[in-house]
This record gives structure tokens, C-alpha cells and sequence, in this order.
């Protein structure tokens, strides 16, 4: 993706903005890995390759997290996503842990990635009391049958269906809930028949083509190099299933932890020095190992 020099500047200001502010201190973004488990293999994910796949957070240490979280301020609002490299609808707490969060953290505002074909419908009647829910983000990453299967390893029909059945509760006004059907783009033609295909199939969803990126050559992606500005993901905290910290959300197998949130307090790692030192001094990510390498914008 190639980037425009207003647009880094306006990211670079995002960034600057949020080092004068709480957010130095304390986390904007959570992401909580609950359960390293997904249904689907997808070509430009390092899910099929993580060596915990299949783990499972614990319930005292899901429960330890969010108690850890109530020391953000209680008028400071953050976002709070219940999964990092897995799919959060094959998790059978994943309802009980959404409760828990809107007991505890009624500050967290909180954000759901999937991608649809584990969906059910007691699931999906389920979605309208969680509070403080801002989206459900579906990755479709391809309109087309024979490309979505060789890309998603999933039954199309199957997904399709699941899709239908959401968009059927939005219009029948029992789902009032945001919904982003997003594609993972090539920067090919394709990128544009999908926005296309959903305006024209699934109307009152959103549609939206992601970047594509290498997850820190987790995977093999081309990309065009860091760009010469810092990250917003540094004021954020990727906690995977088995309580070690990922460097950030491109970091999906945890080769770069910064902290393991079974043994520390989760402020105490997003506090660590050497990770606040990107908060609060680094200009670039050429400056820094492993963001130097990262494409991600």
C-alpha cells in the first residue's frame, strides 16, 4: 500500500496526540485471546503455523486480566477485543466473558472480529444484551466461491448463510448492532468487486478492504517496508491465550513478548520500560527492532 505524505503526517499526529494524554499510562486497545482456536486456515495468517494453538486461557487468569484492568480509570474509555489469532465464537465462555467485562469494565467499549461461519443463531440472539458492543467485524476476504474456500479453507455456502442470517436481524430490527464485512486486500480488481459485492448483497453491512501485511514475516507476504512515522499500536496491549504478551496485534505467534500477564500486572507490562520508551520517544520504527520491519498502517 502505497501511502501519501499527508496521510503519514495526520498518523504521526495521532500518535503525538496520544503521548500527551492518559493513554501513555494506560492501554487504548486490549486485545484478550481467550482461546487460541479457529476453524478456518487462511492463506495470509500465521494461525495454521502457531506452535499454541489449541490453548486455552484459564478462567482465574481471564478473571485476573480484567480485575487488573478496572486500575484504568474508570472515566477513561478503551477498546477491549476478546480475541487476538483465533476465531472468539468457538469459545463456549465467550458470552460469560463478555458479561464479566461489562460488570467489571463498564468503561470498555468492546469490539468482535470473525469470521461468521461459527456463528450461530443462539449466538447471534444473544449479541443485543451485550452492552457497550460498538461492531462485529466479519473477515469475508473473498466474494468468490472457489477463491474464498482456496483462501479461507471454509465452505462458502456455509458462511454465506451465516451472513444472511445476521443481515436478516438487521433488517428486521433485532440486531441494532454495526456490522463490517472486510476483505484482506491484494490491491488487485478484486478489492473493488468486493465493496461492490457487498453493497449490492448485503446492503446494510459496511464494507471495508483491510491491509494486507507479513505479521512480522510470520507469513510470506510481500510488503513495501516500514513507513517513517511511529505506530499507534504501541498504546495498545495484544495478550494471547496462554498469558504471554505479544509486541502488538502484527505480532501473532508472540516471537517478541513484552511481558507474560500470568506473573505480572497487566499495567506493569504495558508499563514495562523498554515498551514505554516507544510511547514516549520513538520517532520511527526504523529505530526499533522488530517495528522496522513492519509495513502495517
Amino acid at each position: 500500500m502505497i501511502v501519501d505524505e499527508e496521510s503519514l503526517a495526520a498518523y504521526q499526529s495521532q500518535i503525538e496526540m496520544a503521548r500527551k494524554g492518559p493513554y501513555l499510562d494506560f492501554p487504548a486497545h486490549v486485545h484478550l485471546e481467550t482461546n487460541a482456536l479457529c476453524n478456518a486456515a487462511c492463506t495470509f495468517c500465521p494461525y495454521p503455523t502457531l506452535d499454541r494453538k489449541g490453548a486455552k486461557m484459564s478462567d482465574a487468569l481471564v478473571a485476573k486480566i480484567i480485575e487488573d484492568l478496572r486500575d484504568i480509570p474508570p472515566t477513561l474509555p478503551f477498546q477491549l477485543s476478546p480475541f487476538k489469532v483465533n476465531e472468539p465464537f468457538l469459545d463456549t465462555r465467550l458470552f460469560s466473558i463478555l458479561a464479566q467485562i461489562n460488570e467489571r469494565l463498564p468503561n470498555a467499549s468492546l469490539t468482535l472480529t470473525t469470521n461468521a461461519s461459527a456463528l450461530t443463531e443462539k449466538q447471534l440472539a444473544r449479541l443485543p444484551a451485550v452492552r457497550n458492543l460498538a461492531y462485529l467485524w466479519i473477515s469475508m476476504n473473498d466474494h468468490r466461491q472457489a477463491e474464498y474456500e482456496a483462501t479461507m479453507k471454509l465452505p462458502y455456502r456455509r458462511t454465506i448463510e451465516r451472513m444472511r442470517m445476521v443481515h436478516a436481524a438487521l433488517a428486521s430490527k433485532r440486531l441494532g448492532l454495526r456490522i463490517v464485512l472486510s476483505r484482506v486486500g491484494d490491491g488487485s480488481a478484486a478489492d473493488v468487486a468486493f465493496v461492490q459485492w457487498v453493497t449490492h448483497e448485503f446492503p446494510l453491512f459496511e464494507a471495508s478492504v483491510f491491509q494486507r501485511g507479513d505479521w512480522l514475516s510470520q507469513v510470506d507476504t510481500p510488503t513495501e517496508g516500514a513507513p517513517k512515522v511511529g505506530c499507534v499500536r504501541w498504546f495498545d496491549l495484544s495478550i494471547t491465550a496462554t498469558g504471554v504478551v505479544a509486541h502488538c496485534c502484527m505480532d501473532g505467534a508472540a516471537k517478541y513478548p513484552i511481558g507474560d500477564v500470568s506473573r505480572q500486572h497487566v499495567l506493569e507490562v504495558y508499563n514495562a520500560p523498554a515498551y514505554r520508551r516507544l510511547r514516549e520517544h520513538t520517532a520511527r520504527r526504523q529505530e526499533v527492532e522488530p517495528c522496522n520491519r513492519c509495513s502495517f498502517f
